[in-house]
């Protein structure tokens, strides 16, 4: 039981030094992410237009402060489309990673006028390839104007640019519930999807307005000083939203439709660093790293192997087929994929493990390679910003595989198969992760 409570108190060191503390150093959206009930929202009218909204989505239909509305666009259909085509000087060109048709964006769905959706091919008229999004239905507070009850409405329109199993630009489209009005509203953000919580987690918004912004004040007939402007919505609060909307006004111009075209993409910089400590070490410390690495064997580097070729494997296996098979859905990738770590990766870890002599040195391995797959794949992602949940979350899981691990070494199997370790291991990966897909975490 002593060495047990070592290895407990080992583990929990290791999830916070390399996961719960970078984490909340770097992270800048651990508060504020708590939704605000209002019962008398607040319409956000437009200058010669009855009808507006409200500047927030949500999940349900009731007036919560979850997502903020970020992009006003002032026109029609007809010309946005033509205006895009030519912004960067270039004839439109199909894409390969297209859902639907280009006819849907001159016909936007609104009220009564609901168009089916389809799976053709969309020629984009900008350098990025939008395409069709899969995402969560969310809904948007309209209001037709005086004489109307307002409603409450779901997308027009899903768009992304990037992979669904990885990180892309996500915007959720809106249109006037009067057609005359002339205008659309957009919530677009930057996300990526998290295996372990088989969700989508927003990193920001700031990110995709600036990008449809930039593209927008690109559009050949646009006086940036005149046309595009930041006007104040009071809706700051989840993620980095600071309440500030890009309006573009392009009534002036002949037509607009609801096309995105972006022409900037999100840069991404790793920095790495080193530092000497040698000259810190005492003769104690030196033979003490001497004797654990004389312990490393084969075993060792094929676990720390085996916990980095799950999780980058199934992140990178689920962008290929999302990419490249057509009858798999993202909801059967997901049933197809999550399963391998979800009992995969517990499964491997105990048997490679079982190989190992001592459980301090099994449990620290196996914790510390999960600690750092995960660290990879959010670089892989360009992913430097995490809310609070998902630290706990990631700091319990390389807890519980570290203990699994720890508990299926010789020295802890000596008496029985089962023992403490493996059973207390056991029960944290199940609850925390069935915790985190029912809501709980």
């Amino acid at each position: 039981m002593r060495r047990s409570i070592v290895v407990v108190v080992v583990l929990m060191a290791i999830a916070f030094v390399l996961v719960g503390g970078p984490s909340l150093l770097t992270s800048t959206s651990t508060d504020g992410i708590a939704p605000d009930d209002d019962l008398d929202p607040e319409i956000v009218g437009l200058e010669d237009s009855d009808s507006g909204f409200w500047p927030y989505l949500n999940a349900r239909e009731v007036h919560e402060k979850r997502s903020p509305l970020n992009v006003i666009v002032r026109g029609d259909a007809p010309t946005i489309v033509a205006a895009l085509e030519s912004a960067h000087g270039t004839d439109w060109e199909e894409t390969d990673h297209d859902h639907f048709d280009a006819d849907e964006l001159l016909d936007p769905v609104t009220p009564g006028n609901e168009s089916e959706e389809n799976d053709s091919q969309i020629l984009s008229p900008t350098e990025i390839p939008w395409s069709h999004a899969d995402g969560a239905t969310r809904y948007a507070y309209l209001d037709p104007g005086p004489d109307e009850e307002g409603y409450w409405t779901t997308e027009t329109l899903q768009l992304e640019d990037g992979e669904y199993y990885g990180y892309r630009y996500h915007a959720r489209v809106y249109a006037s519930p009067n057609p005359d009005d002339e205008w659309m509203v957009m919530q677009a953000h930057s996300e990526h999807f998290d295996w372990l919580t088989l969700r989508h987690r927003v990193d920001g918004v700031e990110a995709a307005q600036s990008r449809i912004e930039s593209d927008l004040m690109a559009v050949p007939g646009v006086d940036v000083q005149e046309d595009v402007r930041r006007v104040y919505l009071n809706n700051d609060g989840p993620a980095d939203a600071d309440g500030w909307a890009t309006k573009v006004d392009l009534t002036a111009m002949a037509a607009l439709s609801i096309v995105l075209g972006l022409t900037t993409r999100r840069e991404e910089v790793v920095e790495r660093a080193g530092e000497e400590v040698d000259d810190h070490l005492t003769d104690v410390d030196r033979v003490r790293i001497e004797s654990v690495v004389d312990r490393i064997e084969a075993r060792h580097l094929t676990l720390v192997g085996t916990v980095l070729a799950v999780i980058l494997g199934v992140r990178i296996l689920g962008i290929a087929l999302d990419r490249t098979v057509d009858v798999l859905t993202v909801h059967a990738i997901a049933a197809l994929l999550y399963p391998v770590i979800a009992i995969g990766l517990p499964v491997v870890t105990y048997a490679i493990a079982s190989g190992l002599e001592r459980r301090l040195d099994a449990a620290v391995t196996a914790s510390s390679s999960l600690a750092v797959a995960i660290w990879f794949d959010y670089a892989l992602l360009g992913v430097d910003v995490l809310p609070i949940d998902v630290v706990v979350q990631r700091m319990l899981v390389v807890v519980a595989l570290g203990l699994i691990a720890g508990g299926a070494a010789r020295r802890a199997t000596r008496d029985s198969r089962v023992n403490d370790m493996i059973i207390a291991g056991t029960a944290m990966w199940v609850l925390v992760l069935v915790g985190t897909l029912f809501g709980y975490l």
